[in-house]
């Protein structure tokens, strides 16, 4: 599962081809979570067999949007039995028939959330992109929270709502400075074969860990008060582009071999240098139900859920044309996938909202900067006639050369 850099457009959304009377294919990018438990994995299961994955579930709701093709979801991350998720992605096409414009976005992720069958599965957003976007391959870094929890010599002891969500330890406590030392060992590009199991697809085992972090985490709200002088959760997070397959729940089972004094740190390093995906300590393995996909992120941006450009700051005077609000604008010098936000009715209290995501050509380093909105108002009387969307993009155009849109 090895990312790549997005691909780019010199279109605020590039069309999909021409179908079957003149129809017309959308792509979207879904982002989505589910308490993995009762599922085969994220993926679907084909066949007569009666393992059932996620993405069974997301087809099935999908079936609704009667595209006259068949919906199909491209996962970004694929997760195994009993793996949880707090954010997935996925990409998929939508093909109406002839005549039909493209669903919103938000129609979209309200019909998907209608339909879908199983309460463990939620749609979170959902983005129009390019034709040409790849939910997998454009995605420049993955997330994986694990949590651990210490305190339970007997499996009951852990309260039933946190059960399938934490590898339980019979162990009161881990020495945890040992294992952020061991740690800082996987950090940066290296080998991992000795952390993969077999049946990997990768070509190359050679992956950058960019974060691995181990920290105390957020007290249970499950937790009596009676217990929670017993009972200790932790955290472990690991970033990378992508990672092989069972990396992180190897890592995982090694980090806690020297949390509980059965590993060094010293020799976590050579477990890695040894590049042996046969060592004796390869037969462990960290259960399922503790891990979670954080985030899958795309280009610069910290997640399309988020805000890129935000409004700064809306202060009483909405009203006021010369109120010192700005539109304030930041990213990273590489690239990237864009959400713009619109405004409407300058002169009133404003609006916004998110609009499909747009490739900008890649930019070089440039600073932050802002823009202020009594210049879109200017723009949008010079430009009578154009879209929201064309004006905020002129406008960026004209502010900065570098950027190409819609």
């Amino acid at each position: 599962m090895e990312g790549v850099a997005g691909p780019r457009t010199h279109g605020a959304l590039a069309m999909g081809p021409a179908g079957a009377g003149g129809s017309v294919r959308a792509r979207y990018l879904v982002y989505f979570q589910y308490l993995g438990t009762g599922f085969n994995g994220v993926a679907a299961v084909r066949g007569t067999q009666r393992a059932i994955g996620v993405q069974n579930y997301l087809e099935e709701a999908a079936e609704r949007l009667n595209s006259v093709e068949p919906v199909r979801f491209t996962i970004s991350s694929r997760t195994d039995a009993g793996v949880h998720a707090l954010s997935n992605t996925a990409h998929l096409d939508i093909q109406r028939r002839s005549g039909r414009p493209p669903f919103p976005p938000e129609v979209v992720a309200r019909a998907l959330n209608t339909h879908l069958r199983h309460p463990a599965i939620r749609v979170l957003q959902v983005f129009r992109v390019p034709s040409d976007f790849h939910a997998r391959h454009a995605a420049t870094s993955r997330t994986y929270l694990y949590r651990l929890a210490t305190g339970c010599p007997q499996p009951d002891q852990l309260p039933v709502f946190e059960r399938n969500l934490c590898w339980a330890l019979r162990a009161n406590c881990l020495d945890i400075p040992a294992m952020q030392e061991a740690a800082q060992h996987l950090l940066g590009t290296h080998d991992f074969s000795a952390f993969q199991s077999a049946g990997s697809p990768a070509a190359s085992t050679v992956r950058t860990l960019r974060r691995a972090s181990v920290s105390p985490g957020p007290a249970s709200p499950f937790v009596l008060p009676q217990e929670s002088r017993k009972l200790h959760f932790w955290t472990l997070e690991f970033e990378s582009q992508s990672f092989l397959y069972r990396q992180v729940r190897r890592m995982t089972a090694v980090l806690v071999a020297v949390g509980l004094g059965i590993l060094t740190p010293t020799q976590v390093k050579m477990i890695l240098q040894s590049q042996d995906p046969l060592g004796k300590h390869q037969s462990h393995l960290a259960p399922a139900c503790g891990l979670f996909l954080k985030s899958v992120l795309y280009g610069g941006l910290r997640d399309l859920g988020e805000r890129s450009c935000l409004l700064h700051p809306w202060g009483p005077q909405h009203g006021n044309n010369d109120h010192p609000a700005e539109i304030r604008l930041a990213t990273e010098p590489e690239t990237w996938l864009l959400n713009l936000v619109f405004l409407t009715n300058i002169a009133r209290p404003p609006s916004c909202f998110l609009s499909a995501p747009i490739y900008p050509e890649s930019l070089p380093p440039w600073t932050p900067h802002s823009l202020p909105l009594r210049r879109l108002a200017q723009v949008g009387v010079q430009t009578t006639g154009v879209s929201t969307q064309g004006l905020l993009v002129l406008l960026f155009q004209e502010h900065h050369p570098y950027l190409t849109g819609a």
